[in-house]
């Protein structure tokens, strides 16, 4: 991973010096650098940076007024900031823009480094965080089902189709010549089942799409059982044979 970072700083030689401190730090990418405030802030407006280098005491717009209108942008993704600066009475107020740390000039490179570290082990977090979100939002490949006295662990995978039966349904396994009889409603069953692998053609049947071997006008057929699609489910099954068939 590399941080897309800009520099920003009135002062030739410091630029300078950050921008090569960036340039040859391994998981940091150069991708502008400015003398001004308001130039930075006309390119922040039309590219995703990850890290600003930034100046606080410049002329028309400081480095600390550019941190607030970046602080108050109502947007998911808004770049972090190191100040860097001559004058250290600004470190309370850079942590209130949410600055992620603060370099004092003159600063050597061990301290740039130690800076742009903390911002990348951020930015690792924050990706380790959505990646952990992101595998506990997947669909269970199971169910619990109550079976009798006993919750019997069921592999989606394994489900056929699932029929109405009275008070009950009937879960039918691939390859399983009896099926589990589990007390609870259709609904309830297609609440509970994940909607791109199942699909209830009937007020009697759920199908699983996995499982279809043939289908032939208003049938389908799964496991050698033909089962009708009925016309209040046949237009979004008509939806995915055409995706199937497509």
């Amino acid at each position: 991973m590399k941080l897309k970072c800009i520099a920003v700083d009135d002062e030739p030689l410091a630029l300078e010096l950050v921008s090569k401190f960036i340039e040859q730090t391994s998981f940091l990418s150069l991708e502008a650098k400015f003398d001004n405030a308001i130039q930075a802030l006309g390119y922040l407006n039309q590219n995703d940076i990850d890290l600003i280098f930034l100046d606080i005491q410049m002329p028309d717009l400081s480095g600390m007024e550019l941190a607030r209108i970046i602080d108050g942008k109502n947007s998911l993704k808004k770049p972090k900031i190191i100040f860097s600066t001559a004058y250290n009475q600004f470190a309370i107020e850079g942590y209130k823009v949410d600055a992620l740390d603060y370099l004092l000039k003159p600063f050597s490179y061990e301290e740039f480094l130690k800076a742009s570290t903390k911002a990348y082990q951020f930015y690792e977090n924050q990706s380790k965080q959505q990646s952990d979100k992101k595998e506990n939002d997947k669909p269970s490949e199971y169910i619990f089902l109550k079976v009798e006295y006993s919750l019997v662990k069921v592999m989606l995978k394994e489900i056929a189709y699932i029929e109405a039966y009275k008070d009950y349904v009937k879960v039918h396994l691939a390859g399983k010549p009896n099926p589990l009889l589990t007390l609870t409603s259709m609904k309830s069953m297609e609440e509970m089942l994940p909607s791109e692998k199942f699909m209830r053609v009937h007020r009697s049947y759920i199908i699983n799409l996995d499982h279809i071997d043939t289908v032939s006008r208003n049938t389908v057929n799964i496991g050698g059982t033909n089962i009708s699609v009925s016309e209040n489910y046949k237009d979004n099954f008509m939806e995915f044979l055409n995706r199937w068939v497509g």
